[in-house]
């Protein structure tokens, strides 16, 4: 079972705005870290980008009139990056270097067609004339001479893998029509040539390939709309003459009329291949998508409509695709589970059907077929001890049967059943948490009662909804209509759980949440159920007025320090005025901001929705930041006391994303002026006394340095001279 969910921009591309500024996109690599993606353009630039906060962190260009030509990657080893421009000039840099001028540069004697960077290795340099290094052994001479084994040949494709301790370098070259595929061990510097079997009247497009116990599987995409696998082991003695490959028809693309015109292959799992093309049926306009194929059962899973096109290139990272959608490069996550015939099957029906039948777990009935299939070749003992594992297996099988039949019946009991009766139904099959693809069950079930609740206004199982979010591991794309359902029907309580548990809200939601908790008044939210625990430690409620009354305790950061004096005060407000510290809010509004403050968001697409925010609600939102910035200050550690409550880093975060979509609003308010006077008059205090702070900064490490006396005795006086 697979599934595309979520997708999002990394960044754009071409000279209008984009980060890629050259002729498109080279390539993609990893990172140093799980979350980071390398981007090297086809001209002068490369490009390190945080996925999941959709921005860059680092950027370096070589010179005018110079070229990238191998895709830059990172060292795992050593946390460097590594570029080759001009086919022969390799540079090395480091994070916090800026200008690739003054960074490590070698000239090399032949030119570099890529570098494969591995996880726990030496990178690798492949030359285009098919000779292979390390990168150690090769800057130890950088002028070293490189053999050219390939002669009239053209590299089209390479990969490494580190097999053990071994690496290994598999590349692809093209004569006259002819595929070449060598394979080279570099510690036992053996190299094997095989030519790959010719295709009657198609030509390979796209390959990709895995190692796995000794053997290369190669995945090589025709253009005759197919997939085909090709074995190569890694056990060879010695070189030997020249072997053709035969390949095997993995998967045929096409279903149902429609032909997938395929231009990118990249591997999901065992399982699953990932293609990227234009799918079409006769008499119809194709259309660009991305597509993900079960190979075991010869299935389309899923796609994704592409309507502004690819530049036909696809990569695949840490469960995420990357391709390019129109001037942008975007990003899609998706989920992939074990392969079954229920699933794969399912999915090739309507909606309804596949909830129910996606959850068979074929792989347990295929074992028993097995063990069936063996027993006549066994002896008559070994016959009656598989009868009695058959018999065991048989009750296993049963079980699942009768959970699934169970999951079923259920999701058709939600489309006409009060809610009660499917809370009761629901809880008992909760209480089986080792049921087959438990994750995958919730999900579909919660999707089922949103659906009910869509059609059926009166119809909301609001517990349940909220036992799910506050004990199961869910996510925004796993059941992205259920806060779009809870917004309609202003839900804050599972708002607030679901701002705080899941870690993939789009910032659409996000916003909406906020707006609602802005507008949503304090009469309504006394008749709600909210959880306070991010407030309760931080704000007391005087019970004459409920206004909300908070003990003002200043370190350090007292607005007399504009006015040259020295006292800390330590002061107790009981009226309202500009400059006290009562909180705007009450402890539920403030309980539910907290929460928006602690969802993810980016930047860049957060800002032009905060800019829809009216003008009062800006004001209200501003006059709460401004509080928790002044309470985080009191304290020495700027951590408030409390469960989930924002930190200092937020708060400043989201305040000045606030007044970058609303400062020329702000300056105009009257009712914002005094405020903006007090948050400048707080900071500027702030930056006052850290400079004061700053003054002591040497002698506070001059005491650090002193050691103490071995030889102090119970008392002692000494005198420190400090300079």
């Amino acid at each position: 079972m697979a599934a595309l969910c979520e997708a999002f921009t990394l960044c754009g591309l071409g000279p209008s705005g984009g980060v890629v500024q050259g002729g498109g996109v080279l390539a993609l690599e990893p990172g140093p870290g799980p979350d980071h993606v390398l981007l090297t353009d086809r001209g002068r630039t490369a490009t390190l980008f945080k996925v999941s906060d959709q921005k860059p962190l680092g950027c370096w260009s070589v010179k005018h009139g110079q070229i990238i030509t191998s895709p830059v990657v990172c060292n795992f080893e050593t946390h460097e990056y590594i570029a080759v421009h001009d086919d022969k000039v390799l540079r090395i840099w480091k994070d916090e270097d800026v200008n690739l001028d003054k960074v490590f540069k070698a000239t090399l004697s032949a030119d570099v067609y890529r570098i494969h960077s591995l996880p726990h290795g030496d990178p690798l340099v492949l030359f285009k004339g098919g000779g292979v290094r390390t990168l150690d052994v090769l800057l130890e001479a950088p002028q070293q001479e490189i053999e050219n084994i390939i002669s009239d040949e053209v590299i089209k494709w390479s990969e490494a893998f580190l097999e053990g301790q071994q690496p290994v370098v598999i590349f692809i070259t093209e004569k006259d029509g002819d595929f070449f595929v060598y394979v080279q061990k570099l510690k036992t510097n053996s190299r094997h040539k095989y030519k790959l079997e010719q295709q009657e009247s198609s030509n390979p497009l796209s390959f990709t390939a895995y190692i796995k116990k000794q053997i290369i599987t190669l995945l090589c995409l025709y253009s005759n709309d197919s997939v085909y696998k090709v074995l190569i082991p890694l056990q060879q003695n010695g070189e030997g003459e020249e072997q053709i490959l035969s390949k095997s028809l993995l998967l045929n693309l096409s279903i149902s009329g429609r032909v997938l015109k395929g231009t990118s292959l990249v591997v999901v799992d065992k399982d699953h291949v990932a293609v990227l093309g234009s799918l079409a049926a006769s008499g119809e306009e194709s259309k660009e998508c991305l597509t993900i194929w079960n190979t075991k059962f010869q299935t389309l899973q899923t796609s994704k409509e592409l309507p502004m096109g690819t530049s036909g290139q696809l990569w695949c990272y840490g469960e995420k695709f990357f391709f390019t959608h129109g001037k942008v490069l975007t990003v899609v996550i998706y989920k992939c589970e074990t392969s079954s015939l229920a699933a794969a099957v399912g999915k090739l029906k309507d909606s309804q059907a596949s909830d129910i039948s996606s959850f068979v777990n074929w792989n347990t009935l295929g074992d028993e077929e097995l063990v069936v299939s063996f027993q006549p070749q066994q002896s008559t003992a070994l016959k009656s001890e598989s009868k009695m594992t058959l018999r065991s297996r048989r009750n296993s099988v049963a079980k699942v049967q009768s959970d699934t039949s169970k999951v079923g019946q259920i999701l058709k009991n939600i489309k006409d059943t009060s809610a009660t009766v499917i809370e009761d139904e629901l809880r008992q099959l909760l209480l089986k948490a080792q049921m087959p693809d438990f994750q995958a069950t919730i999900g579909c079930v919660i999707t089922a009662l949103i659906n009910r609740c869509k059609t059926d206004p009166a119809f909301y199982p609001r517990n349940f909804l909220l036992q799910m979010v506050q004990k199961r591991e869910l996510s925004y794309s796993l059941c992205p209509d259920l806060m779009a359902v809870a917004l309609e029907k202003k839900d804050v309580h599972l708002l607030q759980i679901c701002l705080q548990r899941f870690p993939d809200i789009p910032e659409e939601i996000t916003y909406a949440c906020l707006k609602l908790f802005l507008s949503i008044s304090e009469d309504y939210l006394e008749r709600t159920d909210v959880n306070l625990e991010s407030v309760i430690c931080y704000i007391d409620i005087d019970p004459k007025n409920k206004e909300v009354k908070t003990e003002v305790v200043e370190n350090g950061f007292n607005t007399e320090l504009e006015e040259d004096s020295c006292d800390n005060t330590v002061s107790k407000e009981t009226h309202m005025t500009d400059d006290v510290e009562f909180c705007p809010v009450g402890p539920r509004k403030a309980a539910l901001l907290n929460a928006v403050l602690h969802s993810a968001y980016s930047e860049t697409f957060l800002l032009p929705h905060l800019k829809d925010l009216s003008a009062q609600q800006a004001v209200l939102f501003l006059r709460y930041l401004h509080y928790l910035y002044v309470k985080c200050s009191e304290k020495i550690n700027t951590t408030l006391p409390g469960v989930l409550c924002p930190t200092i880093n937020q708060v400043m975060d989201w305040m000045c994303l606030l007044l970058d979509a609303h400062f020329t609003v702000m300056v105009m308010l009257p009712e914002a002026k005094g405020l903006l006077s007090n948050l400048h008059k707080f900071v500027r205090a702030q930056v006052r006394f850290y400079s004061e702070l700053n003054k002591i900064e040497g002698t506070l490490r001059e005491l650090q340095r002193i050691k103490r006396r071995k030889d102090s005795q119970a008392y002692s006086i000494e005198v420190l001279e400090l300079i």
